[in-house]
């Protein structure tokens, strides 16, 4: 699949926001941790991959019902979907200079039926060969997302057969469809109600 930009220029992936807020003092404390044991680009962005994945954990895995949609607040409180997760991400890889996007599947059930829209996040490397996606929503049984350039290992390759699809826009903001969703919700059995089926 052809990976999509939907902003032209490559500065609009190393934006900071209200959501990816990565001008934050805790996303830059967090940074600076994983940085020092990991300075060149690879390798930090390998690291806060993992960090995510495996440190924050998925609220719909662990139950948690508080609903996080800003970076900062995802890393304060070690909790978020994948939505969540992903602007945490790349607020971590955005605040040393690696331009990241948000990108998006929609996922169902084996039959097709109830659909719902998936995010992930893309990287560019320097020196790499493009964008890359990574999943960092966490893995459990059945899942084994890894950080990878070569190949994707996302947490779900889309089975077309079940009506799956993979968007190939590449975001510089998170989707407004996602933001309504997370900003609505006053907890997370609210916001598995109201998450996004398509963009």
């Amino acid at each position: 699949m052809e990976l999509i930009q939907q902003e032209p220029e490559l500065a609009s992936y190393l934006a900071a926001d209200r959501v990816i807020d990565h001008e934050h003092p805790l996303v830059r404390q967090t940074a600076a941790r994983l940085l020092a044991d990991h300075p060149d680009a690879y390798s930090y962005a390998k690291a806060a991959f993992e960090f995510v994945r495996d440190a924050i954990s998925h609220s719909f895995d662990s139950g948690d019902m508080r609903v996080t949609w800003r970076a900062s607040d995802v890393l304060a409180q070690d909790t978020g979907i994948c939505y969540a997760k992903s602007h945490a991400l790349a607020a971590l890889l955005r605040s040393e200079g690696i331009p990241t996007a948000l990108c998006y599947q929609r996922l169902g059930a084996d039959d097709g039926s109830d659909s719902v829209v998936h995010g992930l996040i893309a990287l560019r490397l320097p020196g790499g060969s493009g964008w890359a996606r990574q999943d960092p929503r966490g893995n459990k049984p059945g899942v084994d997302a890894r950080f990878s350039l070569e190949g994707e290992r996302l947490a779900w390759p889309v089975r077309p057969e079940c009506n799956e699809v993979d968007y190939p826009v590449l975001y510089a903001a998170p989707h407004p469809k996602v933001l309504k969703a997370l900003w609505s919700a006053r907890d997370r059995p609210e916001l598995s109600r109201t998450l996004p089926t398509a963009l």
